[in-house]
């Protein structure tokens, strides 16, 4: 179950509340009376054996006595009872309750959930505090006061922040268009929620405190989706040790990694803060400020304290100020004293009348390199704060979403403030808010631009998976789940990752002097033993040794020392390379290991012994292509040092990527994978080189596709046939082929464009066309059928796709071929295809909208199965199903 019946839940016609009571300070007491105190429209029943009347009203001793099933059931009653009433709720007819009860066993939860599942009956709760759905009166909580209608949907897991949340919003004015408590999620749960509110017209934005996710691929799926339509905010309790403990305690599970959690957030485009606070300023900026696309900021200002303030701010926030232009620096001159600032922040000094704000204001607004204006107002006896909002309100509505605005101070600049709202700008109590609601909109438009990115393809070839998966094998047939280095080397190799060349050799100090002289002096001597991760904590590495004497030095002080720290180690004996020659490579480490929560991760950083203490790096979601790769590198401190500096040129950052996509495809191709060290990866100029590796594997599959967060691309689905005379392949569609749809797209002629997307335009906007390639697999699939040509490049001649709800039942498909191969079979090939996999898939029925002039479409409908619905078609359009599989 999913969205199932979620609107009867948040929007219900009528409700029940079975346990309701006039006992005070009960559950069933406070849930009825808040219930009867709104203005909601529809019945309000009450079930309850040991009374007659409830406030005048009549009371129902069971649910079958009801005289008719309500929407919305509330359930008040002991644990014992709650999965009968389920049941019973469910054979009349209600689609959705809200189990208040608290103290259900796993048993009885259990029970609960094997009640509803028949009914597709959905569960909010138990043990939470409700819902409410201000625009319907609707209060179905014990919450100690209602909700103001708004376009903010607040979704928590605890309760107790919902009824925080509702005092704090509503001394504030802000509305809500649902407010749900999900308590301990048997059932509903963040992912439904999301799925629900991402369509639903009167949610604007979306806010969620959470604390741990138990369903993540669900939840990713459903977050990504939201994130595309309207603003996503979370509040992700536990950073801390003690934090994440608390949060384990108080949800009975255990949470995941923070930084995994951070990066779950950014992928799937939404924006993390870290208060209650920020929450819903971060709501309010990106509703009032949102449209705003300013990389830097200007700070307007009447007083240097404030001014000094904000730029403190933005440094501590790494928000950029803009650098202003001669021209504007010119026509500030012409407005402003002499001893103004002439740079930003642009102090207008403290006996500024009202014309001096109005004239700097369009100044700023003129240039566009001025970014974002930040008007920054301390109340004086000079002239009144509201008359300097009057004449500047104006100006500000001209450019909407250029300005935010800080009067400092309470009831002096209170009407200066309203005048200000209600011309639409972004309002803030202190210079510090302003700026880090500022960082905070840089943050969420980085995070909603890796939904668009267009990645380039790897310059890797096809992995040798079979190869890695052998070594591996070898491993776990052996008992081990170490691999030694020069195994852990060969899988990086398969890959495609370069290795440096490094020898095996016995652990006698002869062996490793032939090694030598065979690579070639000077060379780097390791220790090689399955029982040592770290080799250099037990002095089981040296470098840069220059000759046989040296070597054979080396090699004797190294056994004792290793003796002496591990003397139960297995030592096998000696790894020996060559020293690589590269004096101004950047050391880094590239690693792959399995969060408790999201699955697979990949996390990159600056590298060496001093990994740990350093302590520079970045953690990703995979699966991961370039563009991302790319994204994980940026938010490095490293990532400067690549770039250039002085003497060092700048580093090939696409070899550096295209590891990490290496590194991405292995979790995906390696079930047993289990953590992965490459420590140090040296990158320069010429590329990159692996010095050393370090793998551990397990004989239970912990990596592999079906354990990611997000599913990876299906290339098993891929065919080639011949088509022809010609090479036809057909797969699905991936990000790296924006480039080419959008040439497939030119290609159409314009009607065909209008009977596939119902209208006549030619160019797809960007975000349109991410959206087409950049599809989530667990939800969606398209395949393109490609064309090989004589050069080895591909021609894009038809797309598939189909879009399912997030149960699983529907999937709407649509079909297009390029004009000038209509007519010769590829549609055919295309939609069977479709079809088996979505069979395959469980999906239930296949549907689809054709225009009624669409003569080809109707025909390949109709050969393939599909048959019209005449209830659900009209007079421009007719609706094809297709059964695939039984509920």
């Amino acid at each position: 179950m999913s969205i199932r019946h979620l609107d009867q839940l948040l929007e219900p016609k009528s409700v029940a509340v079975i346990g309701a009571s006039d006992r005070a300070g009960s559950v069933g007491a406070t849930v009825w009376r808040n219930l009867r105190a709104g203005h909601f429209a529809g019945p309000i029943r009450a079930v309850n054996p040991r009374h007659r009347v409830l406030d005048g009203e009549a009371v129902f001793a069971r649910t079958a006595d009801l005289p008719e099933a309500p929407d919305l059931a509330i359930l008040c009653t002991p644990p014992a009872t709650v999965p009968q009433l389920v049941a019973e709720l469910g054979s009349r007819g209600t689609r959705a309750v809200i189990v208040m009860t608290a103290g259900l066993s796993p048993a009885q939860k259990q029970a609960t959930l094997d009640a509803a599942r028949p009914h597709l009956l959905r569960v909010l709760g138990p043990n939470c505090l409700g819902l409410l759905t201000p625009h319907l009166g609707l209060n179905a909580s014990f919450a100690h006061t209602d909700a103001l209608p708004g376009d903010v949907a607040f979704v928590s897991q605890s309760g107790a922040l919902v009824t925080a949340v509702l005092d704090w919003a509503k001394s504030r004015r802000i509305g809500f268009s649902h407010m749900v408590s999900l308590g301990e999620r048997a059932d509903v749960d963040f992912g439904d929620l999301l799925d629900h509110l991402a369509s639903e017209p009167r949610t604007r934005s979306i806010l969620l405190y959470i604390e741990s996710i138990e369903a993540p691929r669900k939840f990713m799926s459903a977050a990504r989706a939201a994130a595309r339509n309207k603003p996503v905010i979370v509040v992700k309790a536990g950073r801390a040790g003690h934090g994440v403990q608390a949060a384990a305690s108080h949800t009975g599970a255990m949470a995941g990694s923070d930084v995994v959690f951070d990066a779950a957030i950014r992928r799937a485009g939404m924006l993390r803060v870290d208060t209650l606070q920020q929450l819903f300023t971060a709501a309010a900026t990106l509703s009032r400020f949102g449209a705003n696309r300013d990389a830097a900021l200007t700070l307007m200002t009447n007083g240097g304290g404030a001014g000094v303030l904000a730029a403190d701010a933005a440094a501590q926030a790494g928000v950029p100020l803009a650098e202003l232009g001669a021209a504007t620096r010119e026509r500030l001159d012409a407005v402003l004293p002499p001893t103004w600032s002439h740079a930003n922040p642009i102090d207008i000094i403290g006996d500024a009348p009202v014309q001096r704000y109005t004239e700097t204001l369009q100044a700023l607004l003129a240039d566009r390199d001025s970014g974002a204006v930040l008007f920054l107002h301390a109340p004086t006896a000079v002239v009144r704060s509201d008359d300097i909002a009057r004449a500047c309100a104006p100006i500000a509505r001209q450019a909407p979403g250029r300005v935010m605005a800080c009067w400092l101070g309470d009831s002096a600049v209170a009407d200066a403030r309203r005048i200000f709202q209600d011309a639409g700008v972004a309002d803030y109590a202190t210079p510090e808010e302003a700026v880090h609601a500022f960082g905070m909109l840089l943050t969420y438009r980085r995070n909603q631009a890796q939904l668009l990115e267009a990645p380039a393809n790897s310059e890797h070839g096809q992995p040798d998976a079979a190869a890695a998966r052998a070594m591996i094998e070898q491993a776990l047939a052996e008992g081990r789940e170490m691999l030694d280095e020069i195994e852990a080397k060969e899988v990086l190799r398969a890959y495609g990752i370069p290795v440096v060349r490094t020898v095996a050799a016995e652990p006698t100090a002869d062996a490793a002097v032939e090694a030598a002289q065979a690579l070639g002096f000077p060379v780097a001597l390791k220790i090689l033993s399955r029982d040592i991760s770290h080799k250099s904590d037990v002095g089981g590495v040296r470098l840069d040794l220059r000759d046989e004497v040296a070597l054979r030095q080396a090699a004797a002080d190294m056994l004792a020392r290793v003796r002496e720290l591990r003397p139960q180690a297995r030592i096998a004996g000696f790894s020996v390379q060559p020293m690589a020659k590269r004096p101004l490579a950047q050391e880094l480490i590239v690693g792959a290991s399995i969060d408790a929560v999201f699955g697979p991760v990949v996390m990159f950083g600056q590298g060496g012994t001093a990994v740990e203490v350093v302590a520079d790096r970045a953690v990703a979601l995979p699966p991961l292509n370039r563009a991302l790769a790319a994204e994980l590198v940026s938010r490095t401190r490293v990532a400067k040092l690549l770039a250039g500096y002085r003497d060092h040129p700048p580093a090939r950052l696409a070899a550096i990527h295209d590891v990490l996509v290496a590194v991405s495809q292995m979790l995906v191709d390696l079930p047993q994978l289990a953590e992965l060290d490459i420590n140090p990866l040296w990158a320069d100029e010429d590329g990159v080189i692996a010095l050393d590796a370090r793998l551990r594997v397990s004989g239970s599959p912990c990596a592999g596709a079906q354990r990611f967060a997000i599913l990876p691309y299906p290339a098993e689905l891929a065919e080639r046939l011949t088509w022809r005379g010609r090479t036809l392949v057909m797969r699905p569609i991936r990000p790296e082929d924006e480039a080419q749809h959008l040439a497939f797209i030119r290609q159409l002629e314009p009607q065909d464009i209008r009977l596939r997307f119902f209208s006549s335009r030619r160019e797809l906007p960007r975000t349109e066309l991410a959206r087409l390639v950049q599809i989530d697999y667990a939800r969606e699939m398209a395949f393109v059928a490609l064309l090989e040509n004589d050069d080895g490049t591909c021609d894009t001649v038809g797309v598939v796709r189909a879009v399912t709800d997030p149960d699983n039942v529907d999937a709407e498909f649509a079909i297009i071929v390029r004009s000038d191969m209509k007519g010769q079979g590829i549609g055919h090939l295309l939609l069977g295809k479709m079809i088996g996999y979505l069979r395959a898939n469980g999906t239930q029925r296949m549907v689809g909208e054709v225009l009624r002039e669409n003569q080809a479409m109707h025909e390949l409908a109709r050969a393939h199965g599909l048959h019209a619905d005449s209830t659900r078609s009209d007079g421009d359009s007719v609706r094809y199903v297709l059964e695939l599989a039984s509920p």
